[in-house]
């Protein structure tokens, strides 16, 4: 069998319509590549230059509030160094306060004893010169007794207490040798003393 020369010419034509075809198509996506390429190119520079421009602006905008948040910070811990100086400047105070009242509270205690041992002392005088007054009291009234009784009657009574009176004197009162006798009677003669 034979090909038949007008269906060969008619696919050679067909297949040649189709490679040019082919080949404009492909010029036409090359061309529309390139195009869309220029196109994102383009974007991409005005995106550049938007970006570049929003940060000058930004840094013109950010740059004081930077600026005065830094030196915000700066002062805060200027202050807070400070205040760390205080705080430890005043702990130190009170501790030397603590010290200092510690001292003066022993040093007064030692001070109270010291007094509280003079005050025993004085105290121990003051009895025992008492004691010697009111011994040399006795001793004289006694030698008085001695002196303005009788030499005849060889028994002294003691003095009586006033009658008007309630009070009766610790001087006036009987020494142990004094007592006079139980069995002694009642006609014993009484001391008028002055």
């Amino acid at each position: 069998m034979g090909i038949p020369t007008p269906s060969l010419a008619q696919a050679v034509a067909r297949g040649a319509t189709l490679a040019t075809l082919s080949e404009v198509a492909t010029i036409v996506i090359a061309v529309a590549i390139l195009i869309l390429v220029l196109v994102v190119i383009s974007v991409f520079v005005r995106l550049n230059r938007l970006l570049g421009e929003m940060k000058g602006v930004a840094k013109d905008n950010i740059g004081p509030v930077s600026d005065r948040a830094k030196l915000i910070s700066d002062n805060l811990e200027f202050i807070t160094q400070a205040l760390r100086t205080d705080v430890e400047r005043l702990n130190s105070s009170v501790r030397a306060l603590s010290d200092r009242l510690h001292q003066a509270s022993e040093r007064m205690e030692e001070r109270i004893e010291d007094f509280n041992a003079l005050m025993e002392v004085v105290q121990g005088e003051a009895e025992e010169i008492f004691l010697d007054t009111a011994s040399t009291v006795r001793g004289v009234r006694a030698g008085a007794r001695q002196i303005a009784t009788p030499r005849g009657s060889d028994e002294v009574t003691p003095p009586r207490p006033d009658h008007r009176s309630e009070e009766v004197d610790e001087f006036d009162l009987p020494l142990d040798d004094e007592v006079p006798d139980a069995d002694a009677g009642t006609d014993e003669p009484t001391y008028t003393g002055a």
